[in-house]
């Protein structure tokens, strides 16, 4: 499908309100086309001949003419203005849902500013189309032609020299529209451009004030912004260029008319009112062409817009829904990952992980940055495909499930905490948002964000900032794992949830997420030993690959990765402690006395 059968999709189911106003613009030109009949009349019937008893019933004429293109007018332009909205909306939706469904992948490649800009800018380009520049061109093409034939009935000489404007007209026009769709395509890239760096310094305005790059932000700012004014200036010197000639040439059609028609009128070949009837079709033939350079201008910026669109649209994700999935409305937890490989980009990210969890175990993830760690959970989730070998849960491939059902069974504390501009109970209860308040409350207990919450002034009416904003990373941490909770998955996964908190916070969240209510899985990404030390497995992994995996005490035994990063953690503690303990210094304020 072209980006043009996808944009006439939509505007055909408005075909019959569309044609509706065409014949409306239809009737209106049509009626414009009769003044200069009545204007005609008026001169040879009633001044020339002397035929005043015609005078009343002519004006009356025009006066109706006149009334009934004002109504048409009005009425013709709320059908438009309505099925633009309409269309708007239905394509707005359409393209919304389909970035929901787009994945990690996407997201990773596109700019926030460049989607930003498909639903805003260029949605308005489409919006200016259907609602004007349509019966624009319908109505200065129906005007033009008719008056042209009008004029060659009255006196096919004098509408032959005014046709010899007409090869001119189409030159000029060929050569706007070849000249102006690369500057129009410019002008939305840098129109992306600058809504994606306006869109990321506003998000990231606290980094921009804690170092004081308020200057050079400002700076890269007016480069963005110089960009998109010097797309603009460009475009404007398409019509700066052609506009003035099509002014040129429709003026070319009053000097045509003044010393051909005069001179038709002195010699007698054609009447005074012929001239005057021949005079009111002029503006009908100046008008469109004074029009098209600015009409090419909207039709290149829409045909620019739905190309950008549809463009964005039309990606597919490479994580898809199976042909045949199998419902899975509640799942055990088994996980088992066989052999598994994951590269992107031509880079090995995890390479031949295998390990198997029963429901209800607990599961910790050990190893150092860019180790493949969020990488396994994300293939858990499906948010990526695996290149080689197999994730199962409950002995099923998640490429066999129901996509929407698996992942309404796991719940995700993300490394990355996003919170909605919303109240801090419709953050929590984001998966379950008619549940009780006490389901909510419930959570927010075992995340041990209940008390922090009820002292903020609204306590869970209060709202939260875009982002959290306003909240301490603790905070967040919690509120976030306090969302995964309510939902009451089958799996939960921790990824690097209590790297803000303090130890005690810390412990009291284990021992709440070791009284579960129900059967649940859960992964804990960490780079503290404390958050996994009890942990039924522990996966420690390096360069993509599960370099130890058994229980804390096994690592420990083994002297390897594990081993080394506990005593980095702890080794430095102990051997103070028993400093202490052996000189019986302080003894009773550490417990060792």
């Amino acid at each position: 499908m072209t980006a043009m059968k996808w944009f006439y999709s939509f505007l055909k189911k408005h075909n019959w309100r569309m044609a509706l106003g065409l014949v409306m613009v239809t009737v209106i030109s049509i009626l414009a086309i009769v003044k200069p009949i009545v204007s005609g009349s008026i001169v040879d019937d009633v001044i020339t001949a002397g035929n005043y008893d015609l005078l009343p019933k002519l004006i009356a004429l025009l006066v109706i003419i006149t009334i009934l293109r004002g109504v048409l007018r009005y009425w013709s332009q709320v059908i438009f203005e309505t099925s633009s909205q309409d269309v708007l909306y239905s394509m707005r939706d359409t393209v919304y849902r389909k970035l929901l469904q787009e994945d990690f992948n996407f997201y990773n490649k596109k700019r926030t500013g460049d989607l930003l800009s498909r639903q805003t800018g260029d949605m308005d380009a489409i919006r200016h189309f259907i609602a004007f520049v349509i019966y624009q061109v319908y109505e200065n093409v129906f005007l033009f032609f008719f008056a042209l034939i009008m004029i060659f009935t009255v006196s096919w000489k004098l509408a032959l020299c005014m046709c010899a404007v007409l090869p001119f007209a189409l030159f000029v026009t060929l050569s706007q529209t070849k000249e102006g769709r690369p500057r129009f395509q410019r002008i939305r890239e840098q129109f992306s451009s600058l809504n994606t760096f306006v869109q990321e310094n506003v998000s990231g305005n606290r980094v921009v004030k804690a170092f004081s790059k308020e200057d050079y932000e400002i700076g890269k700012f007016n480069k963005e912004n110089d960009g998109y004014r010097d797309a603009e200036l460009a475009a404007a010197e398409i019509w700066t260029k052609y506009v003035p000639q099509f002014e040129f040439l429709s003026n070319m059609l009053t000097v045509i008319l003044m010393l051909v028609g005069s001179i038709m009128v002195i010699k007698g070949s054609m009447t005074l009112g012929n001239y005057v009837t021949i005079n009111g079709y002029l503006w009908m033939l100046m008008n469109p062409l004074r029009q098209i350079g600015w009409r090419i201008n909207d039709i290149q910026r829409f045909t620019t817009s739905v190309e950008k669109i549809y463009a964005t649209y039309s990606e597919e994700p490479k994580v898809k829904h199976p042909a045949k999935p199998i419902p899975c409305r509640k799942l055990q937890g088994d996980v088992e990952f066989k052999n598994v490989s994951y590269s992107a980009d031509d880079e090995d990210i995890i390479h031949n992980v295998s390990f198997k969890v029963k429901s209800g175990q607990t599961v910790g993830i050990l190893g150092s940055t860019g180790s493949g760690k969020s990488t396994i959970m994300n293939l858990l989730c499906r948010f990526y495909d695996v290149t080689d070998g197999e994730v199962l849960v409950d002995g099923r491939n998640v490429k066999d499930l129901d996509l929407y059902n698996l992942r309404q069974n796991i719940g995700m504390a993300m490394q990355d905490i996003f919170l909605f501009s919303d109240t801090v109970e419709g953050n929590i209860a984001y998966s379950r948002p008619d549940c009780p308040f006490e389901a909510v409350q419930k959570a927010a207990v075992m995340a041990d964000a209940d008390s922090f919450i009820r002292e903020m002034p609204d306590g869970y009416d209060t709202i939260v900032g875009e982002r959290g904003v306003g909240l301490s990373g603790g905070q967040k941490q919690r509120i976030s794992l306090a969302r995964a909770l309510l939902k009451e998955p089958s799996i939960l996964i921790l990824d690097d949830t209590t790297s803000a908190v303090d130890m005690e916070t810390e412990s009291y969240i284990q021992q709440q997420l070791n009284n579960i209510d129900h059967a649940c899985t859960i992964f804990i990404v960490a780079y503290r030993i404390s958050s996994i030390k009890d942990s039924d497995l522990i996966l420690v992994l390096n360069d993509g690959k599960i370099v130890e995996q058994g229980r804390h005490d096994e690592l420990i035994k083994n002297n390897g990765y594990y081993a080394t990063v506990f005593r980095h953690q702890y080794g430095e503690f102990e051997k103070y402690v028993d400093e202490i303990s052996q000189n019986n210094i302080g003894g009773e304020k550490y417990g060792t006395k």
